[in-house]
């Protein structure tokens, strides 16, 4: 269909007129009107009407509808056309007045909306039959939710998976509705949570979405609008048992939905929203409306445009995408809509429905179709100058936050009970098998109970699990009463032979006959501090990000909003499938993004679960042959009752790193101190007993809610497995030890236990030592155990780098519709990888080791090199960022076109004294005159540097910062370099943003009130805002800043307090520490150098793997003189590299790298 539908009887009733006409307008009034009930618009700038016969144009609405802005806008360009007369009719004729008496038109825009009589314009229509713009017919099938998807689903248009509950005495095969805690069965079909829950009739707006217990369940209610509210988060998660519904998959769409509007079949203007799902926030501008910038529709998205328009028959016609999966589907269809606040649509609309009218009704005239220009032919002008660099990409891969401590017990299993489980989930497809949901635990809590009370009555059966590991496996699975997948789980593997070897407190022989390994863990749950620290780091991260600007400017942070407000952000977050590592990336989103509210919703719409054959994942209780041989040479040396002797560090430090030398220094003898530790922990646990005795501590709360019964639990449990029967000690249980340890000693403190801080001293010193090494002695290990780890996510992050221009998965701003975005094409990627510590461990031993740079040769590599060395441990929110930056003026093919900085921060600050921290060279240094570290007191160091090649020296500013176009850096000697890595606006604007910058010194005051965790060292990218509420914000803290401060001083003040240390009032909160700021470790690498170093790491996994299989055994790798001689374009290393990673990872991780899959991307 070309054209607007026309009324029922068809083209031959439609009115069509001639030049010259000149009956009386007048006549158009029905005899018994009263004529103040209608209005007529016309043009201002005529006079008198022209002599001609008028098309009348009639609008039949509420007066809500016909009086709004975006109507009367519209209207008003609709007069300018000569032939035009529009009469709006009054909201009392619609209702009162019979429609013989309603005012005679030629065409009709009528549209339903709430009180609106729909059957009284269908009658007006069949008496009148003018030329309908909007089908009046198909608005009743509009309103029914049902209807609606079945002419969607008839027309092959993509929507979510559904299934409809008709709660109907008449029908009752359509109300089968079965419930289950974690999903719902509609007449057969089933929906897993998160699922969305739909009334069926679509003037009903309260839409609820479902959550999973594994992200916390409840839901998430979504109604109208009231002020600044669209939704709420509910506890409650079992669904409405009365009224008939649609259930819907949830669409995972990154916290944004897109609002398309059409125009006829030919024409489509789509906005972008935050959804109303995320927190229920909604943001406005200074007029009170919702904030909504304009985003490119693919060439798939106006297809789908043009069916709905055609399909519904409404020229006019708002409908609502998801974009999800790398594919759009229509969720909804409200009929007649206008965009709001728009000048370029108001006349586009005007243009083309005058068009349609005029060519429907007055055809003589030859009206040609004049659609406005697609935004793809408008060539977006590239706004960078001089030297200064566009931010393109951040890829960040982050460990989780605080957490309470891990605990796993490990046995080995036989009984035909724990087989048939096995191969019930399908155990035998991999070899492996987790059960975490809460009907797979309480199969195995079943078995457990019934093999306990076995062994109870028959002292000989044939069951050959110990009865002691049999009665933990049930307390375990029985504690807190219910179950919780991120509380608990089980791993079962198949040994084939049995367990490879004796466990170290048996002396059993290897057995031949097959068992499954069976590993219980527990705890390890995200606190409120690790939330604290994820969130508040959230918030720092925007810092990184090129400002706004106008009057949002100086505000850090802000623009990173601005450019996610306004849709030029692809964000993607991963995150592993461990509760806390799901939770920590959500509360990080929360603080990123300015959210509010639960983390529920944040989880399940921003957070992609990325277990994908090991992308975030390992299997750590599988471990490779060569982490086998590395726990057994651990184990040797560290069971050595001597004093460390020279042979003892070259073979347990062949690295030469500084912290691991300084551990054993601190050490000597390693049997001793495990004595030492086991006293302590002797000593800890009567302790504890004595409070348990003790009548006033009956009920003493812990941190979290632990009760000092299973504090002591935790504690008894190491000191049983610590000292083995053999008297010596099973140094696997440091780490967890040092985990407790640090644990207690800063969440439960209150209790002043006796010995604690001796020994947290001394199993921090066996941890420094075991935790690192078990990852690799010398360089050769750390390499394979690293790639072992994460090749997968090493791959993701070179297809990151790669794919750094714009695709049709991603939101792209409409150029000719963004009023205040001052560059519609900028678009910033971010892939953010939340991980545990084994993957943060392995993936800074790539950069390390892998030959990335010769710290020989560069200067600024072997400081990194050297501060990496210093760090003793890699604590919670360890972060390794790569940012990718791009100097348009440079040629496409130019090694100098894109820049790559590698920065890093060993997470939150620990318990040891200030004095061994090590200290870096602070965030984005200028190389050749900065020579400092992250801490305060070494603002007054001095140090050289070779030159950078890539900057040129700028006077230090004392005043307001001056641009110099030659230079992308604006330095400060004392305080480091400071490069502003933004599209350059225009200088009015420029000047006005850059006024704002001010010298970094020690004297600013920090800003009261803020809590936001300290990012960068010594210093960081400016920013702006852009959230629509900042200068309110401004103006009510400002009672906050100092008395004789003026509100611009106070935005300065903010700005640098903020930019500098942001944690300053964030340290004191209880029982959360502060995060060290990022340094950085190169501010020089071109995009080629990192992408041949990653591939190069691939190829040589590749040829280890190859070694391996041929039973060489050579697993040593020399990946500096391969980078040397690789040669291989991008497109040809990016290619190589995803059909290498095909055929080694399998299908699921065809998922993760398709280029098709934006969430993928």
């Amino acid at each position: 269909m070309s054209s607007p539908t026309t009324s029922s009887e068809g083209e031959n009733s439609t009115p069509r007129f001639v030049v010259g006409s000149r009956d009386d307008e007048t006549e158009f009034l029905g005899s018994n009107m009263k004529t103040d009930e209608t209005d007529f618009f016309e043009d201002d700038e005529e006079e008198e009407s022209p002599p001609e016969r008028q098309i009348v144009v009639g609008i039949c609405a509420m007066t809500k509808k016909s009086k709004s802005k975006p109507m009367t806008q519209i209207l008003e360009r609709l007069c300018k056309f000569e032939y035009i007369t529009v009469v709006i009719m009054g909201e009392d004729v619609i209702l009162n007045e019979p429609v013989e008496n309603w005012p005679s038109c030629d065409c009709l825009i009528s549209f339903h909306s709430k009180g609106f009589p729909l059957d009284k314009a269908v009658a007006y229509a069949k008496l009148c039959k003018p030329f309908l713009i909007n089908d009046l017919d198909m608005q009743y099938y509009i309103q029914d939710r049902r209807e609606v998807y079945r002419i969607l689903q008839e027309e092959g248009i993509d929507l979510p998976r559904y299934a409809v509950l008709n709660r109907d005495p008449d029908r009752p095969e359509e109300c089968n509705l079965v419930e289950g805690e974690d999903h719902v069965e509609v007449n057969g079909a089933v929906f897993p949570k998160p699922f969305v829950e739909k009334p069926v009739s679509a003037e009903d707006h309260n839409v609820y979405i479902y959550y999973p217990t594994s992200a916390g369940g409840g839901s998430q209610r979504l109604f109208r609008k009231i002020g600044s509210r669209s939704s709420v988060y509910s506890p409650e998660s079992s669904v409405r048992k009365t009224g008939s519904y649609i259930y819907e998959e949830f669409m995972p769409t990154d916290g944004t939905d897109v609002k398309v509007y059409t125009v006829g079949p030919d024409y489509a203007h789509a906005e972008a929203r935050k959804s109303p799902a995320l927190d229920g926030k909604v943001e406005r501008d200074s007029e009170g409306k919702e904030i909504r910038y304009p985003v490119m529709l693919t060439a798939m998205e106006k297809l789908v445009a043009r069916k709905v328009c055609v399909a519904f028959k409404q020229t006019v016609c708002g409908f609502d995408l998801l974009r999800a999966n790398g594919h759009s589907f229509v969720c909804d269809v409200n009929g007649f809509s206008f965009v709001k606040n728009s000048m370029k649509y108001y006349d586009d609309c005007a243009k083309i429905l005058g068009n349609i009218i005029m060519r429907e009704l007055a055809p003589q005239f030859h009206i040609p179709w004049s659609i406005p220009t697609e935004a793809e032919d408008i060539p977006i002008v590239p706004t960078t100058s001089g030297t200064m660099m566009e931010l393109r990409c951040v890829i960040a891969v982050i460990r989780h936050g605080d957490r309470t401590p891990k605990q796993k017990m490990k046995m080995e299993v036989k009984h035909p009970r724990f087989f048939e489980l096995f191969e019930k989930y399908d155990g035998y497809k991999t070899g492996k098998l987790k059960l975490k949901k809460p009907e797979q635990l309480q199969e195995v809590l079943d078995i457990a109970r019934q093999l306990v009370v076995e062994l109870g009555t028959h002292s000989d059966c044939e069951i050959e699990e110990r009865k002691s590991k049999l009665e933990q496996l049930k307390s375990v699975l029985e504690m807190y009463g219910h179950f919780s997948g991120i509380n608990r789980k089980v791993q079962l593997t198949y040994l084939p032979y049995g367990h490879p070897k004796a466990a170290s407190e048996d002396e059993a022989r290897r057995e031949s006959s097959p068992s499954l390994l069976l590993v219980l863990k527990w705890g390890g749950e995200l606190t409120p501090a690790g939330r604290v620290q994820a969130e508040e780091l959230g918030r720092a991260f925007r810092c990184m990000y090129p400002g706004g600007q106008g009057d949002y400017a100086g505000f850090p942070g802000c623009g990173l909003l601005r450019l996610h407000s306004t849709y030029r952000h692809d964000l993607k977050i991963y995150a592993s499938d461990e509760g806390r590592v799901q939770m920590t990336a959500a509360a990080f989103a929360k603080g990123l993004l300015a959210l509010e509210g639960e983390l529920t919703p944040i989880l399940v719409q921003m957070v992609k679960s990325a277990n994908m054959n090991g992308l975030l994942d390992s299997d750590s209780d599988s471990l490779s042959s060569c982490q086998h041989r590395v726990k057994a040479r651990l184990h040797e040396i560290m069971q050595k009752d001597a004093e460390f002797c020279e042979e003892d560090y070259e073979k347990l430090a062949p690295t030469g790193s500084a912290s691991l030398l300084n551990s054993m220094t601190f050490i000597q003898n390693p049997v001793e101190v495990c004595n030492q530790v086991f006293t302590l922990i002797e000593n800890l646990t009567s302790q504890i007993r004595k409070r348990l005795e003790d009548p006033k501590s009956a009920d003493l709360q812990l941190y979290h809610s632990e009760t000092l019964e299973l504090m002591l639990q935790r504690w008894s449990k190491l000191e049983r497995d610590f000292r083995m029967k053999n008297g010596r000690y099973d140094i696997s249980k440091i780490p967890d030890i040092y985990d407790c340890i640090k644990y207690d000693v800063q969440h439960n403190c209150a209790l002043k236990l006796e010995g604690t801080t001796e020994l947290f001293k001394l199993s921090k010193a066996l941890a420094d030592v075991i935790i690192p090494q078990e990852y690799g002695i010398n360089k050769e290990e750390k390499l394979e155990i690293a790639i072992g780890f994460c090749l997968p996510l090493i791959k993701k992050i070179q297809l990151d780098l790669q794919r750094t221009h714009e695709d049709e998965s991603v939101n792209k701003l409409h150029p000719l519709y963004s009023r205040g975005v001052l560059s519609p094409g900028r678009h910033v990627r971010t892939r953010l990888y939340f991980t545990s510590e084994s993957h943060v461990h392995s993936l800074l031993s790539i950069f390390r080791y892998g030959g990335l740079l010769d710290e020989n040769k560069d200067q600024q590599w072997k400081r990194a090199m050297d501060y990496l060395s210093a760090i003793s441990e890699l604590n919670y929110m360890t972060q390794i960022v790569i940012m990718l930056y791009e100097d348009n003026n440079k040629d496409p093919s130019s090694e100098e076109r894109f820049h790559v900085e590698l920065h890093f921060s060993p997470g939150v600050k620990g318990c040891e004294e200030d004095r061994n921290i090590p200290t870096g060279f602070g965030f984005r240094p200028a190389s050749a005159e900065v020579n400092q570290g992250s801490l305060e007191d070494l603002s007054n160091e001095k140090g050289s540097d070779e030159p950078d090649r890539a900057r040129q020296k700028s006077p230090q500013p004392s005043e307001p910062v001056s641009i110099q176009r030659r230079s992308p850096l604006i330095r400060n000697r004392k305080t480091g370099s400071m490069e502003v890595t933004m599209l350059l606006v225009p200088f009015l604007v420029l000047a006005k943003v850059f006024c704002l910058w001010v010298c970094v010194t020690n004297t600013f005051p920090a800003f009261p009130g803020s809590q936001c965790t300290g990012l960068f060292s010594t210093t960081v990218l400016g920013g702006s805002s852009s959230a629509p509420n900042l200068q309110d914000y401004a103006r009510s803290h400002g009672k906050k800043f100092a008395s004789s401060l003026t509100y611009k001083d106070a935005v300065k003040r903010f700005s640098v307090s903020f930019a500098k240390h942001p944690t300053n009032g964030f340290e004191g909160c209880s029982m959360v520490p502060t995060i060290y700021p990022l340094e950085t470790l190169h501010n020089s690498l071109s995009l080629r150098q990192v992408n041949e170093f990653l591939t190069a790491v691939c190829r040589s996994c590749s040829e280890s793997h190859v070694q391996s299989t041929a039973g060489t055994g050579q697993v040593g790798l020399s990946l500096t003189s391969t980078v040397m001689w690789i040669q291989t374009p991008a497109s040809e290393i990016l290619a190589s590299g995803c059909q290498e990673l095909m055929g080694r990872h399998g299908s699921e991780l065809a998922l993760v790298f398709s280029s098709s899959q934006s969430a993928c991307s």
